[in-house]
């Protein structure tokens, strides 16, 4: 079986959609079609310049350059979860929490999944690793970013209860339970929807992308189980790390609650 090969007419046909969403900002006066038009642009740059760039780590096939392309992956990564955070530490921590956890996280499920279920050779070959580690990398970094939102928010906003509890006596993991017990659902919620909705409600991507190009239906559905499993699985140990770690930076040995080693960069709403 073969795959249908695209040109620059079909993909500058597609392209049109984008147009009817930017004139339907227009006539709406959403003020949306330049921030619309500028993510249009940055995808089709960023895509394009990351094929020519796996193109040329697929004929290197080199340790190092799949290395270092993951870890500028899991550094961008950690980027986008420090941003999506309205609270967030001081200092380093904003940034190396979520990143530590994150790559923690992916590379032990990726390098799971890559010697022992995909037995890739060797094991490194990116092929595999630099495609696999982008899925989990993703889903891990949306699961990481909502649990900590979810943690450091919740906990300025609970802050009287907390110490209330405190002040009667419970210790700060016992006070501060209903907070990480929200931040872990709201960070395993969208993984658990994804498994829920899979092949009724949509279809997979990575699924879709190999029926396309030809593979057997019922290889791709293992393919696709098995890339769930490993980005469930990833999701649930970065966040557990996130927000268990945060949750004893939040404190100190002596039981308090330090909200001030939170700043806040967007305002909330009144």
């Amino acid at each position: 079986m073969s795959f249908i090969t695209l040109n620059y007419w079909d993909i500058a046909l597609a392209a049109l959609l984008i147009a009817v969403n930017a004139g339907l900002s227009i006539a709406m006066h959403l003020g949306l079609e330049k921030r619309l038009v500028i993510a249009t642009a940055r995808m089709v740059v960023q895509l394009t310049l990351i094929g020519l760039v796996l193109k040329a780590l697929f004929a290197a096939a080199s340790p190092w350059f799949t290395g270092f392309a993951m870890v500028v992956m899991i550094l961008f990564a950690g980027r986008e979860a420090m941003a999506r955070q309205d609270r967030k530490f001081t200092g380093l921590w904003s940034y190396g929490l979520g990143t530590g956890s994150m790559m923690a996280a992916a590379l032990i499920v990726t390098g799971f999944g890559l010697m022992t279920q995909l037995h890739a050779d060797p094991w490194y070959e990116p092929r595999y690793a630099i495609p696999i580690l982008g899925m989990i990398l993703g889903n891990t970094m949306n699961g990481v970013s909502i649990g900590l939102d979810r943690l450091l928010s919740g906990a300025n906003r609970e802050r009287i209860a907390i110490e209330a509890q405190l002040v009667l006596g419970a210790n700060i993991t016992t006070a501060m339970r209903p907070v990480v017990r929200d931040a872990l659902r709201a960070g395993l919620i969208p993984t658990i929807n994804g498994m829920s909705a899979a092949g009724l409600v949509s279809l997979p991507g990575m699924m879709t992308g190999q029926i396309l190009a030809g593979v057997a239906p019922v290889e791709a559905v293992k393919y696709q189980i098995l890339i769930m499993f490993l980005i469930a699985g990833g999701t649930g140990l970065g966040l557990f790390t996130a927000v268990s770690v945060a949750r004893r930076r939040l404190t100190d040995t002596r039981d308090r609650l330090r909200l001030d080693r939170l700043r806040l960069d967007r305002p909330t709403a009144a």
